[in-house]
């Protein structure tokens, strides 16, 4: 029922071709559900909802988050501890992105009324929530489901841990250097190969920019949800699986290939009050890569693309959506 929802349009509650939009037009399975720098209306990463404004932060994906205990969003603001009740779980971020008038800027009343409508709608429901009258809280709670099955854990690496593979010669080094301080430094907030999941989902300021405050304050970063002043300019480390696939690259969408990451990351972090303790080379501004170390380093990096998961059927748009022969 969750996967129905997800790829289904009318969840814009809109039944006009031009006005459909579902969670999928954004969070694009190939992606690594996540928008995309080819997507056709995007704006360098950042999507163009129904109304016409683009999201303020470029997309995350939505994988592996049933381990995600530290919240969502880039600012983890959906957490339990947010004093809102509705903004704590993910079926709360599901309800905010039918909202949200720079996403899917719809109805509630009017999603369910559509869905109220369609017999085989009412008969998933009933079989998921033991009711056919269809409420939208059920809709953000099989959505949520549907969500918590992305999970990807098949990549390179992984059959490499299994001992199903070996990785080449550079793509080790690359491994070695991810996971040492003295070489790329990533694995303090990505993780490694002890930390399966390629991110702490903790939040840090990388030293993109130096002035955080004023007009240069970010309404969305880590501070506006926490209050620490160590905050500002803070965003999650998103993860690292599949990431090949998720460009463009940092909460504004900044870098447009992962060749600029890695360069950003050894020639030009900036330095402030807020930057995070773990960036041990801001000194230096950077880690200071050499140009063969770079490649290494991305040759492990794309050994975390699970193709498996992003071509998974069981992810995919469905052939056919309850009481929708025209494909939509």
């Amino acid at each position: 029922l969750g996967r129905y929802l997800f790829y289904d349009g009318r969840l814009s509650g809109r039944l006009h071709k031009d006005s459909l939009m579902s969670c999928a037009n954004c969070h694009i399975q190939k992606n690594n559900f996540e928008a995309g720098v080819n997507h056709p209306k995007s704006i360098n990463g950042h999507p163009i909802g129904l109304t016409g404004k683009a999201t303020p932060h470029v997309t995350m994906g939505l994988i592996n988050l049933v381990w995600n205990f530290n919240g969502y969003g880039w600012n983890g603001f959906l957490h339990p501890s947010n004093p809102n009740p509705k903004k704590r779980e993910l079926e709360d971020f599901v309800w905010m992105s039918v909202l949200a008038k720079h996403e899917i800027a719809g109805d509630t009343n009017k999603v369910k009324n559509i869905l109220n409508s369609i017999p085989e709608y009412k008969d998933l429901f009933f079989k998921a929530f033991g009711s056919s009258d269809i409420k939208f809280d059920y809709v953000c709670k099989a959505i949520a489901q549907f969500i918590r099955t992305l999970i990807s854990a098949n990549s390179k690496f992984d059959k490499y841990l299994r001992g199903e593979v070996q990785l080449s010669p550079e793509e080790l080094r690359g491994f070695v250097l991810f996971g040492t301080e003295e070489g790329a430094d990533c694995f303090h907030c990505h993780g490694g190969g002890g930390n399966p999941l390629f991110t702490t989902n903790k939040f840090y300021n990388n030293g993109k920019d130096v002035e955080f405050t004023g007009e240069n304050q970010d309404p969305r970063d880590r501070f506006s949800y926490t209050k620490d002043p160590m905050d500002l300019g803070a965003y999650k480390a998103p993860t690292l699986r599949n990431i090949e696939v998720c460009g463009p690259y940092m909460h504004d969408g900044r870098f447009e290939t992962l060749e600029r990451v890695i360069e950003f990351y050894s020639h030009e972090v900036k330095n402030s009050k807020y930057i995070d303790p773990l960036m041990h080379h801001v000194a230096n501004q950077g880690i200071q890569l050499t140009q063969s170390e770079k490649k290494e380093l991305i040759s492990f990096i794309k050994t975390l693309r699970d193709d498996e998961f992003l071509n998974n059927s069981e992810h995919s748009k469905p052939q056919r959506l309850p009481g929708d022969n025209s494909g939509n």
